[in-house]
């Protein structure tokens, strides 16, 4: 059985148990616990270690799914996280107040992984009263730093959605080997 780490990472609230959730094809492992702190996060309970999920590829293949916790106080757990990971998903919250300030944190956060894996930037919680920043913004303000990969709004309660992320995921690390 050939197995790839696929890590889901972004802030709180962004999506990350709820893209693994939806795909996974085993009952979800959780680390959620009731948030200390849940007028500012935005939710009752958060991620404090990891969320887990496997998606198979046929019977010789497998996607591991990791999702990391948002807060970055957990951030040490970013770093354990991230070994060994194939591709990476980052999502993020466009509802936030500064949801461009935000990619930035994560772009700095897992450079060296992105350097080295296919990466693909989510863009959740998109609406239509707040228009700005859009889709382009994003990819020019990656574009700046060098980075090119793909960036998409998606709603990561969608299954179909989730798994054409992974698609996408799936292409690059490909053309990568």
């Amino acid at each position: 059985m050939i197995e790839h780490k696929i890590l889901f990472t972004g802030t709180v609230g962004a999506g990350k148990t709820t893209a693994i959730q939806a795909v996974s094809e085993i009952p979800p492992v959780f680390t959620d616990v009731p948030s200390s702190d849940p007028e500012n996060i935005g939710k009752e309970m958060t991620t404090v270690a990891l969320d887990y999920g496997e998606i198979s590829l046929g019977k010789a293949e497998r996607l591991r799914l990791y999702g990391t916790p948002g807060q970055e106080r957990f951030s040490f757990m970013w770093k354990i996280l991230s070994q060994g990971a194939l591709g990476l998903v980052i999502l993020v919250d466009h509802s936030r107040p500064d949801p461009v300030q935000d990619l930035l944190l994560y772009l700095e956060h897992f450079k060296e992984l992105i350097r080295e894996t296919a990466c693909v930037v989510v863009i959740s919680k998109m609406s239509a009263e707040r228009q700005t920043p859009d889709v382009k913004e994003f990819t020019h303000t990656m574009q700046r730093l060098g980075m090119v990969y793909p960036v998409i709004a998606a709603d990561v309660r969608d299954k179909d959605q989730v798994l054409w992320i992974l698609d996408l995921l799936l292409v690059q690390m490909e053309t990568r080997q």
